[in-house]
């Protein structure tokens, strides 16, 4: 299995929103198909089940009209903590897991998502394919989703 830091790649951002709002905007599935995806892609919601052992599954449509699937079954949730959730995304990523945390700093929100993979050299694959750029432009469309100008 190796290191957990080894198979683990993160993401940390402070986002100027209230925790309520960015809550909502992971757990509700009209927030998620705003944000989910990176910019060029559209999503479709298929299941959204926000509960411990429920299952979420969502098509995303490249613009070259290729498709891909992600699905899950959520593991944990602590409200306004975290959300801890198996996920595929085919044809790209097997098997990983996810995990959100969720922290209010004042009227502000500290989130840290964590995607934990197989192994040490599953996880750099992934890094190299662009995990980075990948959710980093999704989280961007997240921070305009929920941020007040």
């Amino acid at each position: 299995m190796g290191n957990l830091n080894d198979r683990t790649l993160t993401i940390k951002k402070t986002f100027d929103a209230p925790i309520d709002v960015v809550w909502q905007a992971w757990t509700k599935p009209e927030h998620l198909a705003k944000w989910w995806v990176p910019s060029g892609m559209e999503i479709k919601i298929i299941a959204h089940d926000f509960r411990e052992g429920g299952k979420w599954k969502y098509e995303m449509l490249m613009p070259d009209g290729n498709m891909f699937v992600s699905e899950g079954t959520y593991m944990e949730i602590v409200e306004f903590e975290k959300i801890i959730t198996s996920a595929d995304f085919r044809p790209m990523t097997h098997n990983v897991e996810l995990q959100c945390f969720f922290k209010a700093e004042g009227d502000k929100t500290i989130f840290i998502f964590n995607v934990v993979h197989e192994t040490a050299e599953y996880c750099k694959q992934q890094e190299e394919m662009g995990f980075y750029n990948g959710w980093g432009s999704a989280f961007e469309r997240l921070e305009k989703l929920v941020v007040k100008k």
